[in-house]
């Protein structure tokens, strides 16, 4: 059984010294939606690949039981990640529409 490597987290878009203008918020904006996309897609994979597995215990198709186990803990986690992001998200946008101009 190999150990994956855990994947650094990478900067959203680097800070700038100049004012954004509308271009870059677009810009920072697409790139976000880009990395939450491909984040969301990568945490469904996982949650496939652990039903597959669960399947394939239930089954009988293999017997490492341990193998399934890793492969639904590692799956929860990156879904807890994703709602735990979900959720500081959305209390920022909460925060943002309270605030008075």
């Amino acid at each position: 059984m190999a150990i994956e490597n855990i994947a650094a987290v990478t900067a959203v878009a680097p800070p700038t010294d100049a004012g954004i203008g509308a271009a870059g918020v677009q810009s920072a904006n697409s790139d976000f939606a880009a990395w939450l996309q491909n984040n969301v897609a990568e945490v469904n994979q996982q949650l496939l690949q652990g039903d597959e597995k669960l399947r394939q215990l239930a089954t009988g198709e293999t017997s490492n039981l341990h193998e399934v186990m890793i492969t639904l803990e590692k799956s929860k986690v990156s879904f807890e990640l994703l709602l735990a992001v979900r959720n500081k998200v959305l209390e920022a946008y909460q925060e943002l529409m309270r605030m008075q101009i």
